[in-house]
């Protein structure tokens, strides 16, 4: 019996990663799967076809809605539950099991979910863990509003989280998160991230509505933005605290990149 829910996958020029997602999906799960599609320029919208998938074109005004939002705003949702989920991350058996049985009469408005990380092709046994708050209810809220007049050229909300009504629970099961572009792709994606985040660290300390909804790993985060110590904090927490030794050279590798990640953000909020 097929889930009421969609699946709505936000999409640019995926088609490395998106039919692993699709082939993981299978046909008899969701009720619906929907892409959402900012001007693809490869295979993707012929992969939709070939999978018989719905295709929504979106394009960014570069104002409220961003891509997530204005698809919750758009109508196309038919569905009770939602679940947001990326190109490059694929539902296991286990992870569809456990969320059926999680939407059978729940309380619960939505759910965080679990996210096991591939990186140089291989699965990390430790490092800091990965979990969005990505699948709830559709009428249950939306992503948390950021004002924005083009001052970032990300048409998606990156790492926003939905402000739900209700009670939040969790699924376990891991989402494998896998992706096939390679470490090129990784670093450009990151660089753009942190522009995005240098910028939003201003915009949020201004909006009171914004930061009275942040988690605590929120807060902790912007805290330590203020000091070029962010860097190092995360290599300690994720290297050591966190096993990320357990993956040997990978692990160190991962750790090394994303302590740049976070030492790239605190620069360029210095330069703003």
């Amino acid at each position: 019996m097929l889930v009421d829910i969609t699946i709505a996958i936000p999409v640019k020029n995926e088609e490395q990663n998106l039919p692993h997602c699709l082939d993981a999906l299978g046909k008899d799960f969701a009720k619906a799967i929907v892409l959402i599609d900012s001007g693809s320029t490869d295979r993707t919208r012929a992969i939709a076809t070939e999978y018989g998938v719905d295709f929504i074109d979106f394009t960014w005004d570069g104002k409220f809605p961003k891509k997530r939002n204005w698809f919750l705003q758009s109508g196309y949702l038919q569905t009770q539950w939602v679940l947001f989920l990326d190109a490059d991350e694929y539902v296991t058996p286990a992870f569809k099991e456990e969320l059926r049985q999680a939407l059978h009469q729940t309380e619960k408005v939505g759910f965080w979910l679990n996210y096991s990380i591939y990186f140089m092709g291989k699965q990390l046994k430790g490092g800091y863990p990965l979990r969005k708050l990505a699948l709830f209810r559709a009428d249950a809220g939306q992503y948390e509003r950021i004002e924005e007049d083009a001052w970032s050229k990300m048409d998606m909300e990156v790492h926003e989280h939905p402000v739900l009504q209700g009670k939040v629970g969790v699924i376990k099961s891991k989402i494998d998160h896998r992706d096939f572009k390679g470490i090129s792709h990784y670093v450009r994606k990151h660089d753009e991230y942190s522009s995005w985040e240098a910028s939003r660290f201003a915009k949020a300390f201004q909006t009171q509505e914004v930061r009275k909804h942040w988690t605590w790993k929120q807060w902790m985060k912007y805290k330590l933005l203020h000091s070029p110590l962010i860097g190092p904090a995360y290599f300690l927490g994720s290297f050591i605290l966190m096993g990320g030794f357990k993956d040997g050279s990978r692990g160190l590798a991962f750790s090394i990149l994303k302590t740049a990640y976070f030492t790239q953000i605190y620069c360029k909020i210095q330069e703003q």
